[in-house]
């Protein structure tokens, strides 16, 4: 689903878009994507939780012992596709990407995408906004 920065949308609408948007890049790099995504939005920070990432062939390696191989993979994966996260996740937000870090974990299959913004989301800085504003009489 592709949304323009510019549109609005419910906060809710955000989180979807960032976790559908991370699920089918990583689908497209690796040949399958993760069974579960979650984002949470703080401040300035995007994380995006992964839950079962792992490739039957990344699978089969890990239980040969080659958790490190596959790690090392998977960290090649995450850099072939920093700049297309990081520029949709621009285009979602209406902020900068600042920085993009990326971490698997092999048992339990979980990996974190993390996006560092030069400021909150517009939505949420709008939203936090409003629920500071004294309600009228």
């Amino acid at each position: 689903m592709a949304t323009q920065a510019n549109e609005p949308q419910p906060a809710g609408g955000l989180y979807l878009a960032i976790s559908n948007m991370i699920v089918k890049l990583l689908r497209e790099n690796t040949g399958r994507g993760p069974t579960k995504a979650r984002t949470t939005i703080r401040d300035n920070v995007v994380v995006v939780m992964l839950e079962q990432t792992l490739t039957k062939g990344e699978q089969n390696l890990v239980r040969k012992g080659r958790e490190e191989k596959v790690l090392e993979i998977r960290h090649e994966f995450q850099e072939a596709m920093r700049e297309e996260s990081s520029a949709e996740i621009a285009q979602l937000t209406g902020r900068t990407v600042l920085a993009f870090m990326s971490a698997n974990h092999i048992e339990p299959d979980v990996a974190a995408e993390i996006f560092v913004l030069d400021g909150p989301p517009e939505l949420i800085r709008e939203a936090a906004t409003r629920s500071a504003e004294p309600e009228p009489s």
